[in-house]
């Protein structure tokens, strides 16, 4: 631990010369505001994620809070040095109010509620079996979330699966399928949606996506198939089998009760994205009403509304709850410790890639809708997709067009639309960090003895598999 603090007590000392530098260099002030380096930081943060479990992985478990923090400060100290200590608090106030905070309680809610829900029985993890809950799966998402859907499914997909040896395929085209795909039906599937739906989108406009969600789908689920049956013929010549004591198919469900709190949890995603529109949460400049923070920062009303529901619904799955079903589970705290401190380092370190994304966005160049589809999805795997969606929706919008859907931020073609949903939703499944539930998944994943990809190597999942998919998708629809 000493050396390790001397490693970040030494690193924030070279970051002195660099601030004391970039503080008297005259440079333009928009251009020094956010230069392109101050990216390093979030690059860093990465990179420890993709490495250090790997190489060091009981060293990166104990101290990750600590990594977490150091490259936080490698990018709030030269951002204050640049800009002034009180627009480095604002930035990182403004990313946990506006985006984290909303981000972390709702992956708890569902976390919570999820977790008292269990599900036995005698139906063991099939191919046939394995692709028919992940269809199921990836139909729900749109109506619960894919945060929703991935909690609820992901435990009773382990269970049914646990006498199997090779399942690491099974957990990555979960991500895949439920915790993204299935997602781009409805704005209750995925935030992006829900903030165009915030912007003026007709609410039930995303199920124009049906078509390219079932090619996908289609087309991941026969090709899962396929590498799943070839694993399932090599367990069982191994000799495993499931425990089956009983012929026939029972299932139980336990915890039923809890599909009333998830449902308490929608109605507050739905309520985020609608309150803000109601005259009656709005200043007098038509934003969201606020309780001020620090400076320009307010936390919006509707966010805390949606959150004190959310908590509630947590806190009363709990209490209508018996323990015996969290133990049935497996139930513990790993994956969201390890979610909630991983996210804020990195909710603030891609704040200077988001903001040169916003102030360039317009710059790019794009005009077609398989251009919108590659750069909202490109950035939307590594960065918050809901900004990004946001930041090219408001590009597509500034190019004049005077037919298609319209907005409060302009008007814009229905294939233009689609192309932005398609990449912001779909594309955060091609890293652990694209799309909130990825890394939940991942984590509940490993606790339960499945050596899942490594943050390059599920990339290379991710090319492999999902990259001809996502080439169909620009060539069939998007040229």
């Amino acid at each position: 631990m000493k050396k390790f603090l001397a490693v970040v007590a030494a690193a924030l000392l070279a970051c002195v010369p660099v601030m004391a530098f970039s503080s008297n260099s005259g440079v333009d002030t928009a251009a020094a505001a956010m230069p392109a380096w101050l990216c390093i930081p979030f690059a860093g943060l990465l990179l420890c994620i993709a490495v250090f479990p790997l190489v060091k992985p009981v060293w990166w478990e104990e101290h990750r809070s600590w990594a977490v923090l150091l490259w936080s400060l490698l990018f709030l100290l030269p951002f204050a040095a640049l800009n002034g200590a009180g627009a480095a608090i604002e930035t990182a106030l403004d990313c946990i109010a506006n985006d984290y905070l909303s981000f972390i309680v709702l992956l708890f809610g569902l976390f919570c509620v999820a977790g008292n829900i269990t599900l036995e029985g005698d139906l063991a993890g099939s191919p046939r079996v394995n692709v028919a809950l992940l269809l199921f799966g990836t139909l729900l998402s749109s109506w619960v979330g894919t945060t929703g859907a991935s909690m609820l499914m992901v435990r009773p997909l382990l269970k049914m699966n646990a006498w199997r040896k090779r399942r690491r395929h099974i957990m990555v085209f979960f991500i895949f399928l439920i915790s993204n795909i299935g997602g781009c039906l409805t704005p209750i599937g995925d935030p992006p949606l829900l903030m165009g739906f915030a912007r003026g989108v007709p609410f039930f406009w995303s199920l124009r996506l049906l078509p390219v969600m079932l090619l996908n789908t289609a087309v991941l689920l026969a090709v899962f198939y396929r590498v799943d049956m070839r694993n399932y013929r090599r367990d069982i010549a191994e000799g495993r089998k499931p425990d089956i004591r009983r012929p026939g198919t029972e299932i139980k469900i336990t915890g039923l009760h809890n599909l009333l709190f998830l449902a308490m949890i929608v109605a507050a995603v739905i309520l985020s994205g609608v309150l803000p529109t109601l005259p009656a949460f709005q200043n007098d400049r038509g934003e969201a009403l606020g309780i001020p923070l620090f400076g320009e920062v307010e936390l919006p009303v509707p966010v805390l509304i949606e959150a004190a529901i959310i908590l509630l619904a947590a806190w009363l799955s709990f209490r209508t709850t018996g323990a015996e079903v969290r133990r049935a589970n497996h139930f513990t705290w790993g994956a969201i410790k390890e979610v909630a401190v991983l996210f804020i380092g990195i909710f603030i370190t891609m704040q200077p890639a988001l903001m040169l994304l916003r102030d360039n966005g317009a710059r790019l160049g794009l005009s077609q809708p398989f251009q919108m589809f590659w750069a909202t999805g490109a950035l939307s795997s590594f960065l918050d997709n809901t900004p990004t969606y946001l930041v090219f929706l408001t590009t597509a919008c500034a190019l004049g067009f005077r037919e298609g859907i319209a907005t409060t931020l302009g008007t814009v073609p229905p294939q233009m639309l689609m192309a932005i949903s398609c990449g912001a939703v779909f594309m955060g499944a091609c890293t652990y960090i694209g799309n909130a539930p990825n890394f939940m998944v991942k984590s509940i994943s490993d606790e339960n003895g499945i050596r899942m990809p490594s943050f390059f190597g599920y990339l290379l999942w991710s090319a492999g598999f999902l990259g001809p998919v996502f080439l169909l998708d620009a060539l069939i629809f998007f040229r």
